[in-house]
């Protein structure tokens, strides 16, 4: 790109500077350097990158199968398999290089004490910001719970809140009743920005055993097929979200730059690419193209003149 392209691409993100829109999302990059072995590929090409979902102490995750796939998408129940937060502290972020690109930690935990604990070690690190999974479906104890309840959710943000001062990002769960309603409360709480969704709960049964695929019998279902799902849960806490200036990673299925733009009309500030990157190392740097392809064509001098900008049809109450 060109740096009249890389201006309208780069954003301000909770304070922090992102080079363009796009966040590789927890989970799908490892810890940070994966990507960076791809030929043709650098952290420099995205805003953003969070690392994988750090718990107190170490896990070695669930049971195979943790991955398969799924017509237009991917179901994992990897567990949250990691080295636990003083490795990640200690052996991990020094030897990521922050002048290429923010990097996001990722807070998991079964009690809202681990949360606290595993957020206040990060405060004391060189880490960016700190997102915090309150709704990973595929831990059998908190996660989910956590998640779905805006008591639980804002309980879990308001005890991470008073350990850091680091940028706050709460990724929501998809699979609850009323995801405005917890946003809304997790901003009272202190929340600074949202991911925008996790991943559906899912299931693939073999019919010759009859049997779950996967180990944990239900895990998290990405890619394409929840775009759809994506994009309505991004505009409506982006209802709640525009009052307060609080930003959002939309994210969900995104693989095109046709995706990536369809996530900011609907309010998201940022981007987050995952499940595309395991079929296409290089999508991110085709997106970023497209997005200022498609702001030099409409004669929009910046990315973010673009966010929130959807018109509703008019819809009579009630009916579909």
């Amino acid at each position: 790109m060109n740096s009249e392209d890389q201006k309208r691409l780069a954003v301000d993100f909770c304070g922090m500077p992102f080079s363009t829109p796009l966040v590789l999302l927890s989970g799908c990059v490892g810890f940070g350097e994966e990507y960076t072995r791809v030929r043709g590929f650098s952290n420099r090409d995205v805003g953003a990158v969070c690392l994988k979902g750090t718990t107190g102490a170490a896990r070695l995750g669930n049971s195979p199968h943790r991955i398969y796939e799924t017509p237009a998408g991917m179901l994992n129940a990897i567990g949250l398999q990691n080295p636990g937060v003083d490795h990640v502290v200690d052996v991990i972020l020094p030897q990521l290089d922050f002048s290429e690109t923010r990097f996001i930690a990722n807070v998991s935990g079964s009690t809202v004490d681990e949360y606290r604990q595993v957020t206040r070690r990060f405060d004391d690190s060189p880490i960016d910001a700190i997102e915090i999974n309150i709704s990973c479906p595929n831990v059998k104890e908190g996660g989910v719970a956590f998640g779905n309840d805006p008591d639980m959710s804002a309980r879990v943000v308001e005890a991470c809140r008073a350990v850091t001062r680091k940028p706050l990002i709460t990724k929501l769960s998809p699979n609850q009743t009323d995801i405005a309603e917890n946003a809304r409360r997790c901003i009272e709480a202190g929340t600074d920005a949202f991911a925008v969704i996790n991943t559906l709960m899912g299931m693939a049964v073999d019919i010759e055993s009859r049997q779950p695929i996967i180990g944990n019998n239900q895990g998290g279902l990405s890619g394409p097929a929840i775009k759809p799902i994506a994009l309505l849960k991004v505009h409506q806490v982006y209802q709640v979200c525009r009052t307060h200036g609080v930003p959002i990673i939309g994210q969900g299925g995104v693989t095109t730059t046709e995706d990536a733009l369809e996530f900011i009309i609907a309010g998201a500030s940022t981007v987050g690419i995952g499940t595309a990157l395991f079929y296409d190392p290089l999508v991110c740097v085709r997106i970023n193209q497209g997005i200022a392809d498609y702001l030099r064509r409409h004669q929009i001098d910046h990315v973010e003149r673009l966010v929130g900008t959807l018109t509703p049809n008019d819809a009579t109450p009630g009916c579909l």
